[in-house]
């Protein structure tokens, strides 16, 4: 358990990092990166953002050819670190603290065995990717282009063939409230809400060998007052993971809604589906449905792409998020090798 990288995801894990809330974790790896010996850099998101990227690279030349990258934020609730043997537990420990503490190993290894130097490899800690990825879409304002770039995600140590798009938007249902033992004299929100949503359902949405189906999700529902009043109004946040044709899915959406005329659309986000770079010796594959920020950074600051990690999703954003500390230290030579594959 003594293990550098055990050492680096505890003190990660220690402190609160969920969305919006990550000024100290960005502060700590400035600090740690600087220790290390990397020039780093504090970029803010956004003109006056108090949120800030972390960006290191070696010595003065911030163009690299290869960009390590993972996100620092986490999903809410902070969840405390406990240690139960070889399983590390609590928030972040596979999304995205153990990959992104994975990554700093890899690069570290390499810079000891003299196997990268000055200009091959960037580090990139971004803020945001849970809620909107707004870090990686300030990543294009860098003014760097990276060769390829090696994306952490807990994706059980397989390269991730793709993932799905996502369009993600609010469904706001206007009525009007009278009491409920004389409906007519109103008009309900929730039974409008209700049945555009059973239409959305009801749709067929484009299918991938690759992906697989794109699906529907109501993610949130609310509306009405009380059981006695006819609702005045009601909304749900909606989402479609779509496996291509992003465009489409939009206008099928607003086709639906605008056959209900007291229904209003707001689209909240969206990004298409990513197909990555995954035929590599060594490495086994397979798809994910889950979206990450490689489709946030364009394709004209970033060429080649893959998305590797420790850990499962499938315990990610839940109360038992956990990695096992075997894995974690082994995804240090996988990102290793991706690295030297790329240079």
């Amino acid at each position: 358990m003594d293990h550098q990288v055990v050492r680096l995801l505890q003190s990660l894990m220690s402190m609160a990092s969920t969305s919006e809330l990550e000024h100290d974790i960005g502060i700590f790896l400035e600090q740690h990166l600087q220790s290390l010996g990397y020039t780093v850099e504090r970029i803010p998101i956004a003109p006056g953002s108090s949120r800030h990227n972390v960006y290191a690279y070696l010595g003065s030349t911030r163009q690299t050819r290869v960009l390590l990258t993972a996100h620092m934020d986490t999903v809410p609730p902070h969840i405390p670190l406990t240690i139960d043997g070889d399983v590390i537990r609590g928030r972040g420990s596979s999304d995205d603290l153990g990959p992104l503490a994975a990554q700093i190993m890899a690069a570290e290894e390499l810079r000891a065995e003299a196997k990268i130097r000055e200009g091959d490899v960037g580090l990139l800690f971004v803020v945001g990717e849970e809620n909107g990825g707004h870090g990686m879409i300030a990543a294009n304002s860098m003014g760097v282009t990276w060769e390829s770039g090696i994306f952490a995600e807990p994706t059980e140590s397989k390269l991730a063939k793709g993932h799905k798009g996502q369009v993600a938007f609010e469904l706001i249902a206007k009525g009007h409230a009278c009491h409920s033992g004389y409906p007519h004299l109103g008009k309900s929100a929730t039974s409008a809400l209700l049945a555009v949503l059973n239409d959305l359902a009801a749709v067929s949405w484009p299918t991938s060998d690759l992906l697989g189906a794109s699906t529907f999700n109501i993610g949130t529902l609310e509306g009405g007052e009380k059981h006695n009043i006819v609702a005045p109004s009601a909304k749900a946040l909606c989402e479609v993971r779509m496996v291509c044709d992003l465009p489409g899915i939009k206008v099928k959406v607003a086709d639906v809604v605008s056959h209900h005329p007291d229904i209003e659309l707001k689209f909240v986000f969206e990004y298409p589906e990513a197909l990555l770079e995954w035929e590599i010796e060594g490495f086994e594959a397979a798809p994910v449905a889950f979206g990450t920020d490689v489709p946030r950074l364009r394709d004209e600051f970033c060429g080649k792409r893959v998305l590797y990690g420790p850990g499962s999703i499938l315990v990610a954003h839940g109360p038992d998020e956990f990695i096992r500390v075997p894995e974690l230290i082994e995804s240090i030579s996988g990102y290793k090798r991706l690295v030297l594959h790329f240079l």
